[in-house]
């Protein structure tokens, strides 16, 4: 829909007060969804994951640093990534600025990804970030929260991502990389989720493998408890810059992979 050009003021005027109506009305409808968020009912957590942190290695519960509630963001960035995926990359840019203020509100805050820590802390200094991240590659963390599956899995349609079955990669040539059938959330064709992928120095099956979510735990008498764990689109409130650009007068404005690491724009 093309906007009116050369409106008064006061056309301009009734048509904000009339949009103004129904943001609040989402405002409102969002107040009332967090509060069902909060009311989920708590599973414990009683099996031993490790992670391996700049402190030494941690337990899930050491993770909550003190704090009764703990906030995990399961970044893209497998073993086999020479980086981290760059949109979970454009998300982590809005941490630093987030994660102190939760940690001064009773919330611990970290990254967890399944490449090494080693590979993690090189790619945080080349990103300029502080937030804490720890590396599940011991554990079945990312396995039990859904955001890392098999090549067995992916070959027989068994990822259950976003509560919901994804039908079975097929099996390209050895000399050819798999499209991106199986991700159809992330993509417009099959260009796009080839040209993530190579910001990764993977292929798309091993890009795919590992996907992106947030949870969250709540330290209840010593015991841990997961509350709630979102993936995919759910994530969108927390990718800062499309907050901004829906306010953009272009919006989005986009037809395909347009983001870079922050580092690598005008690179490439």
């Amino acid at each position: 829909m093309t906007a009116q050009l050369n409106a008064t003021r006061q056309q301009w005027l009734a048509a904000r007060l009339d949009l103004l109506e129904e943001e609040k009305e989402l405002t409102r409808q969002s107040d009332a969804l967090a509060i069902k968020r909060r009311q989920l009912p708590r599973v414990r957590i009683d099996k031993e994951y490790r992670f391996d942190t700049q402190g030494g290695n941690a337990s899930l519960k050491d993770l909550f640093g003190g704090r009764s509630q703990l906030l995990v963001y399961h970044f893209m960035f497998g073993p086999d990534y020479s980086a981290g995926c760059p949109s979970c990359s454009s998300i982590a840019d809005g941490f630093n600025g987030v994660f102190v203020h939760l940690e001064n509100h009773d919330v611990a805050f970290w990254a967890v990804s399944r490449a090494p820590l080693e590979k993690l802390e090189a790619f945080k200094r080349r990103m300029d970030w502080g937030f804490p991240w720890a590396s599940s590659g011991g554990s079945d963390f990312n396995t039990d929260f859904s955001v890392w599956f098999s090549p067995e899995q992916q070959r027989r349609g068994e990822i259950e991502y976003n509560y919901r079955r994804e039908p079975p990669a097929p099996e390209p040539p050895a000399h050819q990389p798999l499209s991106a059938e199986t991700v159809p959330e992330w993509r417009d064709s099959e260009e796009p989720i080839v040209q993530i992928a190579s910001m990764t120095g993977t292929d798309v099956p091993t890009y795919t493998r590992d996907r992106p979510g947030v949870s969250a735990f709540e330290l209840i008498d010593g015991a841990v408890y997961h509350s709630y764990s979102s993936y995919a689109r759910g994530l969108d409130g927390l990718w800062g810059m499309y907050q901004w650009l829906d306010r953009a007068p272009k919006g989005r404005n986009e037809t395909g992979i347009w983001w870079r690491h922050h580092d690598r724009y005008g690179k490439e």
